[in-house]
């Protein structure tokens, strides 16, 4: 028996339990890993409160850990016990201190803490897929960057800088302002101050950008339209505020926008490509050209705090939670 966070209803922070659960012994294809980092995602609560149907109930949550390999099943030639693996895929079941894994899911580390490895694959290929793929950023763009001091916003904000954007960070606190500034924001707008609309028409002198990453949904969707420019691109990937409220098709005509609403789960993307996208964000980690902000670590069993935090926007950076175990 193992300890894991299981979910039985759909819910606030609280439907998150910890218990033991019994895990067997990995199959034909599988290995068996013992947790010693878990990434937290927004998508995980997007799940547990319903935004996202789960394939069944009960379950357990996370997307994406980093482990060490106890165990191998039949049929596994490129993973032994020892290695140091990063394990996602899209199935959950990550908020556990050991877990069985398809070996095909897994893939070996080089030498880099797990810590930082969990908190930030899955937001580094969001940022990757959002500005190389769903809209590329080239050198002159002008971005606007929504949660620009959240998970994906670090890392979103670091590389739209490096493809040479100027980029445009809104925040809610000076203390997230300042992170935000450190992480490649040329200008920082704290939105409890100053109404980010009016600021970034400021900035742009009336221009307005040619793109808004926003993942933060109904607070701020009407007003990421404002700031686009004439066949600007609209790229609303999160909803931490709620559900955005319909758009006529009507009101992108007026500057002749673009919308969309992009998703790594739903892409398409096959294993190759998701492949060299993982190498492409491991080797930024490594070299320094992305600072990752492992800025809040919980024990795995206090989940639903970490779920609280991070709802109530009491967190900055990475979320992890490690098994005491």
């Amino acid at each position: 028996m193992v300890k894991a966070i299981r979910v039985y209803e759909l819910g606030g922070p609280e439907v998150l339990k910890w218990e033991d659960v019994e895990i067997g012994d990995p199959k034909e294809g599988e290995i068996r890993v013992k947790n010693k980092a878990i990434g937290v995602n927004f998508i995980d609560i997007y799940f547990r409160t319903g935004v996202y149907k789960v394939p069944e109930i009960p379950y357990t949550p996370g997307m994406e850990a980093v482990g060490v390999v106890t165990a191998i099943g039949a049929g596994v030639c490129d993973l032994k016990i020892g290695d140091v693996v990063y394990h996602s895929g899209g199935a959950m079941g990550t908020y556990t201190e050991e877990q069985i894994v398809l070996a095909d899911k897994a893939m070996p580390l080089p030498p880099i803490d797990p810590l930082v490895v969990a908190s930030v694959m899955i937001k580094g290929l969001t940022a990757r897929f959002l500005v190389r793929t769903w809209f590329k950023v080239e050198q002159g763009h002008k971005v606007v960057v929504h949660a620009a001091a959240g998970g994906v916003g670090s890392v979103l904000c670091q590389w739209a800088n490096m493809l040479g954007a100027t980029v445009i960070g809104t925040v809610s606190t000076k203390e997230k302002a300042l992170q935000a500034k450190e992480d490649g924001c040329h200008h920082v707008i704290i939105y409890k101050e100053d109404d980010f609309v009016t600021r970034v028409a400021e900035i742009t002198s009336g221009e307005g950008v040619d793109v808004v990453f926003d993942s933060v949904g109904k607070d701020t969707f009407q007003g990421s339209l404002a700031c686009l420019k004439p066949r600007g691109y609209m790229v609303s990937f999160g909803q931490s505020s709620g559900t955005p409220d319909p758009v006529p098709l009507s009101a992108l005509a007026t500057k002749s926008l673009f919308l969309t609403r992009p998703s790594v789960r739903t892409s398409g993307f096959s294993n190759d490509e998701m492949r060299e996208a993982m190498k492409e964000v491991l080797a930024n980690v490594a070299s320094g050209a992305l600072r990752v902000r492992v800025n809040h670590t919980y024990p795995l069993s206090q989940a639903a705090q970490a779920h609280a935090d991070m709802a109530g926007r009491k967190t900055s950076g990475s979320i992890v939670l490690t098994p005491e175990s």
